[in-house]
């Protein structure tokens, strides 16, 4: 687990490290061609993907991670309540366990599509991200791959979830909710719901590597610095 995080920490170290020094370095100052130095910026960057993905898509990635642990719809939150005081808590930690179970089983999909992202990004399309806000990864993540990969993951949760009763029938009463307005996007069906919220956990896991690597990112990076430069 260590050793992952720091495999994360490290490749996002190296993206932010080498494509912030490229711009203002020539080639061959620097020991590397253009072309040279934006395949390093697309390894690092494919390595924190691969990291993200890696963290959650295993046993407890969701499910033991409070930062993206997916909970209850909100409109199912005061019945699961009541439920509880019924003796009827067992069928909601079921379902809560089979959301978060689903997230767990659908991330190890995105992993090709993240790449392939990566594989696509020219040098202007790297500088542009690693001078940006905070995020500017996540975001260009994001905005090229949540589309695509919301219709690749909702098959495999729908198969997730769809043996958890209380699932079945939530979605039979959020639907007619949804049709007198009660219940509005996805919260009106469970599988589009897990399927938006592990989306969201990813983004997450990416955007905090990414946060803490530009706060301090020759700290963890320059020995692969030294490594592809020459330093």
């Amino acid at each position: 687990m260590i050793r992952r995080d720091v495999t994360a920490g490290f490749a996002f170290a190296s993206f932010v490290s080498v494509a912030s020094l490229w711009p203002w370095r020539t080639a061959a100052a620097a020991g590397l061609s253009e072309a040279d130095a934006a395949s390093a910026v697309r390894l690092a960057l494919q390595r924190g993907a691969e990291a993200a993905v890696s963290l959650l898509g295993r046993p407890d990635g969701f499910l033991g991670n409070p930062l993206v642990r997916i909970p209850l719809p909100g409109a199912l939150k005061d019945a699961a309540k009541l439920m509880k005081v019924m003796g009827q808590g067992r069928q909601v930690d079921e379902l809560v366990t089979a959301m978060n179970r689903a997230a767990e089983a659908a991330v190890p999909e995105a992993r090709t599509l993240l790449v392939n992202t990566v594989k696509a990004i020219s040098v202007e399309d790297a500088v542009k991200i690693v001078r940006g806000g905070d995020t500017a990864v996540t975001d260009f993540f994001a905005g090229k791959t949540r589309a695509p990969l919301a219709g690749r993951l909702l098959p495999i949760v729908t198969r997730a979830t769809e043996k958890v009763e209380l699932a079945g029938r939530y979605n039979k009463v959020a639907a007619r909710a949804e049709g007198l307005g009660l219940v509005k996007g996805d919260e009106a069906n469970v599988q589009k719901y897990v399927t938006a919220r592990t989306l969201d956990g990813l983004y997450k896991t990416i955007a905090e590597e990414e946060k803490k690597m530009r706060a301090d990112p020759v700290a963890t990076g320059s020995a692969l610095l030294k490594k592809v430069f020459g330093r």
